[in-house]
């Protein structure tokens, strides 16, 4: 097997090896010049791969499920992987100027390192794992590294947000392998693409899909599940909080989607989906809200995520629940995905600059970013791109996924998804309005600054968020490779 073809499980093997090192031999800056570049040749030979050859299915150790397990790279997959890698390489390389032992081993900067790689890890390996039971294994292990990263430095706000966390962490996962243990006991197997092919009519079944739903959108921070997100990506160390808000919760989404489009496409039914359109918008305007009335730049953008996170359940109310073929539900499922990326990125961006600001102030209120643009130009305008994807203003990518469910809602009749979608961009309007024209008027007080090849990491990864709507045409072609024939015609 050629090296391409095993990119998908090395993804998960030189994540986790690194983690292990950086246990054992604390050098993290040569742990990150070998790791990053590594993970990025992966997986773009991953991409290069499904894109001229179709997804890649790895059987480990050559066992066929139900017996074995399979790692699953399609398009969807590995569009999530590549996002993570230029997420958490980005955020890597901009930690290694907090998280130094150079002057001194501290308990933030070692642990940060090993956990850092673990989430990288598990990550990966919850997106493409081809199997519900170590999709479970991937996202507990995920659970693990954000529980660590939160409470990293050992601060009481920081335990107290780790502890809410754990507990909604805890019964979304009992929730999840309860669901998971039905359709095992119903099915015998917990293979996607097998249960794809199997009757799923049971009561059993159902059962699971919904207990399976719900312990995925506690994860997800779905409203009413969100109140563990805004402490917990606020009170992490800025680096923590560009990982934790930028992939944690799409992770979990993903998982949704493959267990609702892949694997029990005929079990949706208009009640459930309309319910999960209803919590998204629910998210969208409760967060937008409380995003308004914050006086803390963290806390801002965390309540921006809850808002934000709203938009992808949108994709199921619009991906139908009835028996004809709906021709916009590929519009609403790869504007979803869209959301995702472009989400994953200008978020990064946007908290690996408030660390920039608080860094240089000493605090995070607003009242730090007066005067930003004069005093670190960069780091202004990183920010105001990643704004720009979050308001969904063109040419972003936030704006393509936006055009993309706007056009499924109208298409569908759905008219009032649409009311919902413009409603939160002009919140989101007015929300990143506050910070913004802050940091155009003139500097109070004396504040430092951070060089300039610091404030270059966030700007590169706004700038992504905007060059995903550019070259949209490409990014969507390859979310089409692999995809599920419900996420063309619509949940049954």
């Amino acid at each position: 097997m050629n090296l391409p073809a095993l990119a998908p499980a090395l993804s998960i093997v030189v994540p986790l090896a690194a983690a292990l090192v950086a246990v054992v031999a604390p050098r993290p800056r040569l742990i990150v010049a070998i790791t990053v570049p590594v993970m990025l040749a992966l997986t773009g030979l991953m991409v290069r791969a499904i894109w001229q050859g179709g997804p890649i299915v790895i059987e480990i150790s050559n066992w066929q499920p139900p017996l074995g397990i399979a790692l699953v790279a399609d398009g969807l997959s590995a569009a999530f992987v590549l996002a993570t890698a230029l997420v958490v390489g980005a955020v890597l390389v901009a930690a290694l100027a907090r998280f130094s032992v150079a002057s001194g081993e501290t308990r933030a900067a070692w642990a940060f390192w090993p956990l850092a790689f673990l989430l990288w890890a598990a990550l990966n390996a919850a997106f493409l794992s081809g199997d519900l039971f170590n999709i479970y294994v991937s996202i507990e292990l995920m659970t693990l590294a954000t529980l660590g990263l939160v409470a990293l430095e050992g601060k009481p706000a920081q335990i107290a947000a780790a502890l809410r966390y754990a507990m909604f962490a805890l019964l979304g996962s009992l929730a999840y392998l309860l669901g998971v243990a039905l359709i095992y006991a119903a099915h015998g197997t917990l293979d996607i693409r097998l249960l794809a092919d199997a009757p799923l009519d049971d009561n059993a079944t159902l059962i699971a899909a919904g207990l399976m739903t719900a312990g995925l959108a506690a994860k997800t921070a779905l409203f009413p599940f969100h109140a563990w997100l805004p402490p917990a990506h606020a009170g992490a160390p800025p680096p923590a909080s560009a990982m934790l808000s930028a992939l944690v919760p799409k992770a979990s989404f993903y998982v949704l989607l493959r267990v609702w489009f892949d694997a029990m496409p005929g079990l949706a039914g208009p009640a459930a989906l309309q319910l999960l359109g209803a919590l998204g918008a629910a998210a969208i305007v409760y967060g937008s809200i409380l995003a308004v009335r914050q006086a803390r730049l963290k806390l801002l953008v965390a309540y921006s995520t809850v808002a934000q996170i709203g938009y992808l359940f949108l994709v199921f109310p619009l991906a139908g629940g009835t028996p004809e073929p709906q021709p916009w539900t590929a519009g609403a499922w790869s504007g979803a995905v869209f959301h995702a990326v472009s989400h994953a990125f200008a978020k990064a961006a946007m908290f690996l600059a408030v660390g920039h600001v608080v860094q240089a102030a000493g605090h995070d209120r607003l009242s730090a970013m007066q005067g930003l643009s004069r005093r670190m130009p960069m780091t202004a305008f990183a920010f105001a791109l990643a704004a720009v994807t979050l308001m969904g203003l063109p040419p972003s990518g936030g704006f393509m996924a936006k055009y993309l469910l706007l056009t499924a809602a109208f298409a569908s009749g759905q008219t009032i998804w649409a009311i919902i979608i413009v409603l939160g961009g002009v919140l989101a309007a007015a929300y990143l309005f506050r910070p913004l024209a802050r940091a155009f008027l003139p500097e109070r007080g004396h504040h430092g600054t951070v060089p300039q090849r610091q404030q270059a990491l966030p700007l590169a990864l706004a700038a992504l968020s905007l060059v995903l709507g550019i070259v949209a045409a490409t990014p969507y072609a390859f979310l089409q490779i692999g995809r599920p024939e419900a996420a063309a015609e619509g949940l049954q």
